[in-house]
């Protein structure tokens, strides 16, 4: 067979959509070395993604030379490199597929937080993707979601039967595993990053809920005689208004750093030097970072969500997502009672191992052979769904 993905999520620094196209993609062509694969954009790559690939022959970057076209990629652009090349399958990886000119369709929801939580959303965006999602889901031959949670609420959303969705898990990357604590102390050293901190790690936008940490954060410092820092990991994102004026104005805003978007490596040392890991968005589709750092040997505590629950189980220290009292709570049970996190440090590294990305490869080729071979998907049913 030869599949098509899109890869429009590699363009840019990569983030959640864009490890899980990569990661799959990946992982599909060394699961399947007979058949071919090609991550298509309207753009070049970063040559890091070419480097990352250049041992694996059957999986191919095509950026798509820039024309006119281009500015209509998804109606015009991609379907006319479609009709050319011939797959046999395109897989849109980020909620969007080509209008014409692909045999089958299959197209991966991670979130409906467009719908659930617009108000996290620049409007723009929001508006132009709650048109435009209900479209795709039709055209699609089948449709993937993460978790069975986002899998329940794309089909009572959309009235869809179930059976034309399939849970596909994600999986921590292959770069996330324990180190010693004194090999992490260069990367430490050069973010201005002390012995002893609290790590968050994702985009700064309205969902991550990162003020509830940072006034978590305040209350921890103002009740412990000890230097404790917090150390958010990832790019900026968007609507951050209410978040940059409530660092300006902490007592502890000397204590709290932002590091920008890191590499792999980078976050490597960070999730194994933190004390505790916290992340709590208020809604996920998945939710990958709890996973990579309980990997790497961290102590979990994540927001009490749907998605949370089902990925992490008790595995995780759970609360709710808007109570700071109670997540300083759970932060200072951890960082008082070296037991409670020494389990769940335990408890972390035995469920991650459960979830790789080839598992994910594994299934969702079984949904590609099943569009392939009757063209609507009409009979099959995911392992982890209904």
């Amino acid at each position: 067979m030869r599949i098509g993905l899109d890869g429009q999520p590699l363009i840019k620094p990569r983030t959640g959509v864009g490890h899980y196209t990569f990661e799959l993609a990946r992982a599909l062509a060394t699961l399947r070395p007979e058949d071919s694969f090609e991550l298509i954009a309207p753009a070049a790559f970063p040559a890091s993604i070419s480097h990352e690939t250049e041992t694996i022959p059957n999986l191919r970057m095509v950026g798509v030379e820039p024309n006119v076209l281009m500015r209509r990629w998804w109606s015009i652009g991609l379907s006319r490199y479609l009709r050319r090349a011939r797959l046999d399958l395109f897989h849109g990886t980020n909620y969007q597929l080509p209008l014409m000119n692909a045999k089958g369709k299959v197209v991966t929801v991670h979130d409906l937080s467009i719908f659930t939580h617009p108000e996290t959303h620049d409007a723009r965006v929001a508006r132009r993707a709650r048109r435009r999602l209900p479209m795709f889901l039709r055209a699609a031959s089948h449709i993937i979601t993460p978790t069975q949670a986002i899998k329940d609420e794309l089909a009572a959303r959309f009235n869809l039967d179930p059976v034309r969705i399939t849970v596909t898990p994600e999986a921590p990357r292959r770069s996330f595993f324990p180190v010693n604590s004194e090999d992490t102390a260069d990367v430490r050293q050069r973010l201005g990053i002390e012995n002893d901190f609290i790590l968050c790690v994702g985009t700064i936008e309205p969902r991550k809920n990162l003020q509830t940490l940072v006034r978590a954060f305040e209350r921890i410092s103002h009740q412990i005689d000890r230097r404790l820092q917090l150390v958010i990991a990832g790019g900026e994102g968007w609507l951050t208004n209410d978040f940059d004026r409530l660092l300006r104005e902490s007592h502890f805003r000397q204590r709290i750093l932002l590091t920008g978007y890191l590499a792999d490596e980078e976050l490597r040392s960070l999730y194994s030097s933190c004390r505790v890991f916290v992340y709590p968005s208020l809604y996920e589709g998945f939710g990958l970072p709890p996973l990579e750092a309980m990997a790497c040997g961290a102590p979990v505590i994540a927001s009490r969500i749907r998605a949370h629950e089902e990925t992490l189980k008790d595995n995780a220290r759970l609360i709710e997502p808007t109570d700071d009292s109670a997540l300083a709570g759970a932060i200072l049970d951890l960082l008082q009672d070296e037991k409670v996190r020494e389990s769940l440090v335990n408890a972390g590294l035995a469920h991650v191992a459960h979830f790789s990305w080839r598992k994910t490869a594994e299934m969702t080729w079984e949904v590609y052979e099943a569009v392939f071979a009757d063209g609507s998907h009409s009979q099959l049913v995911s392992a982890r769904g209904d």
